[in-house]
């Protein structure tokens, strides 16, 4: 992705979360010379993964097929590790029209999506086999705003804004936004989103970025070189 698409990209997001009246942190606004000012200061944030996250899962169509994120909070593994602490996350996403979020799961994360407001947001599901992996034949239970809901293999759960589904380890799953664009809030246990995204087919989770102009934020994957 240009990284002129990226900060568009941010700037429209802004926007729209924004019309739903959700105020993002301070850090979201600092400048990449701001966040290496500040990057002692800011050290649980820039470990935790915390921020800006702009996906085309690699394959150079974000429009038919991408996602914005923005990690608001993320705890610690050996937290959730020992049974103690801080062991949850939490994200912001906006799922655009006909948008796909392709099919995957996890093997950590339990999660909570819901529909923050916009339009109907469409959640496919599919259950897994007895190793976890992807099956085309199987179904499940989810719990659609706490309530218990047995679902077929394809099934396709729509999402009013207010509702909310959780999905556990092994519950594989594709969405979208149909009649418009959706804000999501995703309230998770600890997330790592560099191993613990598991997807049917073989693509990438984070951007390849081409650096046409400067960028305007930080995104989560820019920690490394940026701020190294």
């Amino acid at each position: 992705m240009k990284r002129s698409r990226i900060n568009d990209i941010i700037t429209e997001s802004d926007d729209l979360m924004r019309t739903h009246r959700f105020t993002m942190p301070p850090f979201a606004y600092w400048t990449p010379n701001e966040f290496k000012a500040r990057k002692e200061s800011a050290k649980n944030v820039i470990d935790a993964r915390c921020g800006w996250d702009i996906s085309d899962y690699g394959a150079g169509n974000y429009d038919q097929m991408g996602l914005f994120l923005f990690t608001l909070r993320n705890g610690r593994l050996a937290d959730l590790q020992r049974g103690g602490g801080m062991c949850y996350a939490e994200k912001l996403l906006i799922s655009k029209q006909d948008q796909l979020s392709p099919m995957h799961t996890h093997v950590i994360k339990a999660e909570d999506i819901i529909n923050r407001g916009g339009a109907t947001l469409v959640v496919e599901l599919f259950g897994s086999d007895g190793d976890g992996n992807f099956d085309e034949t199987r179904g499940g239970t989810v719990f659609c705003d706490g309530i218990q809901r047995d679902f077929i293999a394809g099934e396709k759960l729509r999402l009013a804004p207010g509702e909310s589904v959780t999905l556990m380890p092994g519950d594989w799953h594709a969405f979208w936004g149909d009649g418009g664009d959706v804000l999501i809030g995703e309230v998770s246990t600890v997330n790592d989103d560099e191993t613990d995204n598991i997807f049917r087919e073989p693509i990438g989770r984070f951007a390849t970025i081409d650096e046409d102009v400067a960028p305007k934020h930080l995104l989560v994957s820019d920690y490394r070189t940026w701020l190294a």
